[in-house]
């Protein structure tokens, strides 16, 4: 269909809509706040499942089964309601994250070490499958955060502090989920529009207090190739900018996505995002609305946001040319897309497909964990391992396929998955939409391998011994420990040092600020998690060469576990496929990971490529490999 058929169609359908039928279409809300014959009555135009959000017992069948009953309810014609489909979204931002048995892709910081395009549109095809096969159609990816300090608790959603190596990703991946908007594709969304990366201490909806010279400099060259690919959706970011919020900045919206740079899809907002503009509901509606924003993800206050818009249009705060705006592009983003033809959910071709976490898309993960790692030491060439090394293998993170998944998995914090030594039963702890914490549960990462087991697959006489005190050198020829943070998500994964800063950003932003307990205070691993040196020296303390493999999503200070340490490996959050670690520890593949963030000495620095002075511990692009021991 021609660009002018769409607008043509856009146009008989708006011309056919009520304001209530037009703002039903602006609002989007969570599953668990509305009902299938809500979203009739309402023409309701979006769903979504908050993170940990899912039906019945999180099967694709499950999932398939609520997104029918939703587009049956959407499309069903009378005299007060029009067939228009509703879009269901998620947050599968490396895999189809949400749902039990996906295939989990490594996490951003990970994929921008491959610097491997293709491997990321290869990968975005595959999640397009798996999101495909549970009968979705809109993912809330790729991010396109360039991040600047690794204090913010979503740098692992960043490819990199170099927005080359993002810009050379944004497009790959859109064209990797939207392809030729048919079939096999889902709805791409290039987010958070714009500056989340660059706020000042890293504080995750804090003030990006820079230049427009380096925000165009920065953070808004990635969107340029994504736009270019067609994407159809965009996401605004909670940050501000210069202290004025990205939900209600019409400028960054309006005047420079919309005008500027021919952005011709629709601008979602975040989860709520718009009531963080000020302590008036009513008043940040007409806000988000006049900035720019189309469609409102709305976790619950759907209603009365419904009302406060239909107020507003008929007070004269909104004109109905900004209603009409919005919804022309919601329209032309759900027929270009071709949803009005598209069957039910269950009736089509990938729901329910073999394919979801299958072999085919778990292979392709185990390959973007093998190029995303970065071997940083390797003394004396004790990688690779022999396979018939008498190994003991240590730490917290060795055998907890949750930890190696990291944030956005299952659950919206992510899931603990440990197998202790004493019992086959994993237990996780679920947090589910956005904080609510549902108790402990059992088995929640399916399918893939944790490190460990992906270890003893290729080394029969390895053994498992987290703390690592029962490492003996006469039954033990090295030791591999692994180790580093826990699972965390957006701002629960912050490290201040003092509410001092949340303090002086509370001066500095015009609107709420949405503040949630941190990490930790301190980047220095040793702070963070003492157990994990404790666990390397139980092994060294035997004089064992240990072999030492970092779970993180940011680059940590580690001066004391690297001193300990013979070799040492950044595995990132590598995801379900754990082999894809011990294939390179053995040799099987060798490393080709460059480090897409600069590596800090101490605590307080934040060296970026092209900064001056530049006195990193490792480089940006630093990496070994076994073909060169030395940076390549």
């Amino acid at each position: 269909m021609s660009e002018k058929e769409i607008y043509q169609r856009v146009e008989e359908w708006l011309s056919r809509m009520t304001l209530e039928q037009k703002i039903g279409q602006m609002i989007q809300t969570e599953r668990m706040s509305i009902t299938p014959e809500e979203v009739k009555v309402f023409h309701i135009g979006s769903v979504l499942s908050g993170g940990g959000s899912s039906p019945g017992e999180n099967k694709p069948a499950d999932w398939v089964k609520m997104n029918d009953a939703f587009w049956a309810a959407s499309v069903e014609e009378d005299e007060k309601h029009l067939p228009i489909p509703i879009l269901y979204g998620v947050d599968a931002i490396h895999g189809h994250n949400n749902v039990l048995g996906a295939t989990i892709f490594p996490h951003n910081i990970g994929l921008g070490c491959a610097n491997d395009p293709e491997l990321v549109k290869k990968i975005a095809q595959s999640t397009a499958r798996e999101i495909l096969a549970t009968g979705v159609e809109w993912t809330f990816a790729p991010t396109l955060a360039v991040a600047r300090n690794n204090q913010w608790g979503r740098t692992y959603e960043s490819y990199s502090e170099d927005p080359e190596i993002v810009k050379s990703y944004a497009g790959a991946f859109v064209e990797g989920l939207q392809g030729d908007l048919k079939t096999d594709s889902v709805i791409a969304c290039v987010k958070h529009w714009v500056g989340d990366g660059g706020t000042t201490y890293g504080i995750d909806q804090g003030d990006t207090d820079i230049s427009e010279a380096e925000l165009r400099k920065i953070h808004i060259p990635p969107y340029i190739p994504a736009i270019q690919a067609g994407t159809l959706t965009v996401m605004a970011s909670f940050n501000s900018w210069k202290g004025d919020k990205l939900h209600g900045h019409k400028y960054l919206l309006t005047d420079v996505l919309k005008e500027e740079l021919g952005f011709k899809g629709f601008i979602i907002s975040d989860w709520d995002g718009c009531d963080y503009l000020n302590a008036d509901f009513h008043q940040t509606v007409a806000q988000g609305v006049n900035a720019g924003i189309d469609l409102f993800m709305v976790s619950e206050k759907w209603k009365p946001f419904g009302e406060s818009l239909n107020q507003h249009v008929n007070s004269g705060n909104v004109k109905p040319e900004r209603i009409d705006d919005a919804v022309r592009r919601i329209l032309y983003v759900k027929i270009k897309y071709g949803l009005f033809e598209k069957p039910r959910p269950s009736a089509r071709y990938w729901s329910n497909h073999e394919s979801f976490g299958g072999s085919a898309h778990r292979e392709v993960a185990r390959e973007a964990v093998r190029k995303s790692l970065v071997l940083l030491k390797n003394e004396n060439d004790l990688l690779p391992l022999k396979r018939d090394a008498r190994i003991i293998v240590a730490g917290k993170n060795a055998n907890d396929r949750g930890h190696q998944c990291g944030g956005f998995t299952v659950a919206w914090q992510g899931v603990s998955d440990s197998m202790d030594e004493e019992s086959d039963e994993p237990a996780s702890k679920i947090t589910t939409a956005y904080g609510a914490d549902a108790g402990v549960q059992r088995g929640k990462i399916i399918g893939g391998t944790s490190i460990w087991e992906g270890i003893k697959a290729m080394s029969p006489k390895a053994e498992l011994n987290i703390n690592g005190n029962m490492a003996d050198r006469s039954r033990h020829d090295v030791g591999i420990v692994v180790i580093g943070e826990t699972p965390y998500a957006e701002g629960m994964g912050d490290i201040r040092q003092g509410d001092e800063t949340i303090a002086e950003m509370a001066t500095k932003i015009k609107g709420l600020m949405k503040v949630l307990h941190p990490y930790g205070h301190s980047l220095v691993l040793n702070e963070l998690h003492p157990e994990d040196l404790e666990a390397i020296k139980n092994i060294t303390n035997q004089r064992i060469p240990a072999v030492v493999v970092l779970l993180s999503g940011r680059t940590l200070i580690i001066e004391k576990e690297l001193e300990e340490s013979t070799a040492f490996v950044a595995a990132w959050l590598p995801g379900s496929e754990g082999q894809g670690v011990a294939d390179l520890l053995f040799g099987v593949y060798d490393f080709k990971g460059k480090l897409s963030f600069s590596w800090q000495k101490k605590a307080g620095e934040n060296f970026r490529k092209g900064d001056e002075p530049y006195n990193p511990l490792f480089a940006f692009g630093y990496g070994l490999s076994y073909s060169n021991n030395t940076e390549n």
